[in-house]
């Protein structure tokens, strides 16, 4: 196998940069691209650059999780995704009460049956109900006095391969990434105006499923089968008591609705899925041969036959890494940064500058740390000990090793650990043997 990386500056053309350094025009990130002659090889690569990253943020001391996410437009077999675990995160993790399944929004799964079908109906026929300018689920549930898990939502999207129809209940909101996979379409999107009315004879907020003409998709939720609150198709109207097996043409059943905190695990049987916020800081792929067959890069096999290289990509955003970690571990007095990744992870800080022996201890301090290969920054600024003290918090240097006059009359130096707010008190001599034996930066 080969594997090649790059660690660069990037650029996107981002409309609304925001967030500091976690979502920016330039960026710097690392880029690594495996090619191997066969799947189960390819699967090997795939499974050590997993353990690699596993190895990389839990060295970064960052609290994560990996999840299975949609490779999107990027395409391949699988992907992961790697969060940072934060409530400020962008993203929605499901992760199981009981078992180790966890994935984002796009691609957490549904518990479903094997081949999941409606319920039998029963006779008789639906109702049409008046209502008057009444369009969203809010307003249709307060008019007719049913809860949003009574009503069918049907969304009109526009795909590659035409125009479809997603029902999902009241409660639930369509999943685009799982609907474009059932659908089998590359681009996909919600209808316009005119494209909802030429299919539905109805303006928006009024379609339903009773009589469409497009391809109809139903989420497994709706399995059922009724009775059910639908739009009629036309202005102003609803259809009440309708049954999905009985009074639409429903041509597929599937799970197209994004998860819910509180659904059951689709891998075990006990747990049930929590939501998470997360920033994601890592993304990996298998690709297979998706982009080697159309670029035509090939290797000749043992048997002289030309073949497509199975590739796999990984990427880590190197300043979203940063980012997060500001964010997983901030408090009210600023950064508190992991000692790994840390600009400086001691600083020493003499409190009166003027004085001599408070100057030469913090420099032996220093220094002796510097021997020791430790980053140390020095704050000999020539201001108020307070100044200083809330500025060390504020960038977040986990160790601060603070060299006073009252402190050497007593042979000691205080070392204050950024994380716990924890302070000891040390002899000038054993102060870089103490801040050694503590940092986790190897």
């Amino acid at each position: 196998p080969l594997n090649l990386y790059q660690i660069q500056t990037k650029f996107r053309d981002e409309i609304r940069p925001r967030f500091g350094i976690m979502r920016a025009r330039e960026f710097i990130m690392k880029d690594a691209y495996s090619f191997d002659v066969a799947d189960a090889q390819a699967e090997k690569s795939y499974e050590a650059m997993y353990r690699a990253y596993e190895n990389i943020f839990s060295r970064c001391g960052l609290k994560f999780k990996a999840v299975e996410a949609d490779s999107g437009p990027i395409g391949g077999n699988f992907s992961h995704e790697f969060m940072v675990l934060a409530e400020t995160g962008e993203d929605t993790i499901l992760s199981c009460s009981e078992c180790s399944y966890a994935a984002n929004l796009e691609k957490a799964e549904i518990a479903k049956a094997e081949e999941p079908g409606f319920r039998e109906a029963p006779s008789g026929s639906f109702e049409k109900v008046h209502t008057p300018g009444i369009k969203t689920v809010e307003d249709v549930c307060a008019f007719l006095d049913i809860e949003p898990e009574n009503l069918v939502k049907t969304l009109i999207y526009t795909t590659d391969k035409g125009l479809v129809a997603a029902l999902v209940r009241g409660d639930h909101e369509v999943n685009d990434a799982k609907l474009r996979r059932v659908v089998g379409c590359e681009a996909l999107s919600l209808a316009d105006e005119a494209e909802i009315e030429k299919s539905t004879s109805a303006p928006r907020g009024f379609a339903g499923p009773v009589g469409i003409k497009v391809r109809t998709i139903a989420d497994v939720a709706l399995t059922d089968s009724g009775p059910y609150v639908v739009g009629g198709n036309e202005q102003d109207c609803h259809l009440k008591n309708v049954w999905l097996s009985r009074d639409a043409q429903i041509d597929t059943i599937d799970d197209i609705r994004n998860a819910l905190q509180g659904d059951p695990c689709p891998r075990c049987s006990s747990g049930r899925l929590k939501a998470i916020r997360g920033i994601e800081v890592g993304h990996i792929f298998k690709l297979g041969t998706k982009y080697s067959q159309a670029m035509n890069a090939v290797f000749l096999d043992e048997n002289g036959e030309l073949r497509p290289m199975i590739m796999g990509c990984y990427g880590i955003g190197v300043g979203r890494v940063v980012a997060a970690a500001v964010e997983q571990y901030a408090d009210d007095n600023g950064v508190v940064f992991p000692d790994a990744i840390a600009p400086y992870p001691v600083m020493v800080l003499p409190v009166n500058v003027t004085d001599g022996q408070v100057m030469a201890t913090a420099t032996e301090i220093y220094s002796g740390l510097k021997r020791r290969g430790v980053d140390t920054i020095i704050d000999d600024r020539d201001v108020r000990p307070g100044v200083k003290f809330m500025d060390a918090d504020l960038i977040g240097v986990p160790y601060r090793i603070t060299v006073g006059a009252k402190g050497l009359k007593d042979g000691v130096v205080e070392i204050k650990e950024r994380s716990t707010g924890k302070v000891e008190k040390v002899s000038p001599e054993g102060a870089v043997d103490y801040c050694i034996s503590r940092l986790r930066i190897r």
